[in-house]
């Protein structure tokens, strides 16, 4: 089970270059990952507010093995023919250590999609989300992208350089654990992100679920977990899960997630 920092990058942790010495630290001290959240705004009293995409460029390139992404990104919010070129430079950059977190975003916390214009319908989000997801896999395979869809066009584009993934960057879906469509989405890619896991129990659950809906398949294939610290990830790794992520909240400090680095993953 691989471990990794998962950080909201308000307030302390909104300055890109201390994120990119707490990766380069964390990959010192063993761990396998660093994911951020992807927001607008928080509500309060979070101020500050960072761009994940500048952030993870710049944890590109102060780290050499160190696998990263946004944990996770609201498809329905980025146009998917900018997301394929960012994505795979930022892959390029990397030497190919970056993963796509996706899911329908909130507006729960912090009113983003409400007092910026976007989509508040989840059905309506949710067909945005396949949708952006088909043009990003046509788009990292090189060949040219034919779409004409209910909310997206792209009209023969290539978008090369490809990833230096192959057959693309790989992609772990985001949903609460028991809704089936999330689940059924994510079998079509290469991981599962359960929001809100309580139990042990679940992760069996959902590894159960996601193994019958890819049926005979060799690939690999992840489920990650956030913990809330001093959780034993032991149990969760049994029931299937593949990598754990620290559940640092708005509002922690710098100072607690340099205590977890210290602390070194489990």
């Amino acid at each position: 089970m691989r471990s990794a920092l998962w950080l909201p990058l308000f307030d302390e942790l909104a300055e890109p270059a201390v994120v990119a010495r707490l990766a380069a630290e964390a990959e010192e001290a063993g761990w396998h990952g660093l994911f951020v959240w992807d927001h607008l705004r928080w509500q309060a009293p979070v101020v500050d507010v960072a761009d994940p995409w500048i952030t993870l460029a710049a944890v590109a390139t102060a780290t050499e093995q160190l696998r990263f992404g946004p944990m996770i990104t609201p498809l329905a919010r980025r146009r998917p023919a900018k997301l394929a070129r960012e994505t795979t430079t930022l892959d390029r950059l990397s030497g190919g250590r970056l993963t796509l977190g996706v899911g329908l975003g909130s507006d729960r916390f912090g009113h983003e999609l409400s007092k910026t214009g976007e989509e508040l319908d989840d059905r309506r989000r949710g067909r945005m989300l396949d949708e952006s997801l088909e043009i990003l896999t046509a788009a990292w395979s090189g060949e040219p992208v034919h779409h004409h869809g209910e909310h997206y066009t792209i009209d023969g584009i290539e978008f090369l350089p490809r990833p230096v993934q192959r057959p693309g960057v790989p992609v772990w879906v985001a949903g609460f654990p028991g809704n089936r469509k999330p689940m059924q989405r994510a079998a079509r890619h290469d991981g599962f992100f359960p929001v809100n896991l309580e139990h042990p129990d679940q992760v069996a659950e959902i590894a159960a679920t996601i193994a019958d809906l890819r049926g005979d398949t060799a690939a690999p294939y992840d489920i990650a977990v956030a913990l809330p610290t001093g959780t034993d990830p032991r149990p969760y790794a049994a029931a299937g899960a593949t990598w754990w992520l620290t559940d640092v909240s708005p509002g922690d400090t710098l100072d607690h997630v340099r205590g977890l680095l210290r602390d070194g993953p489990a």
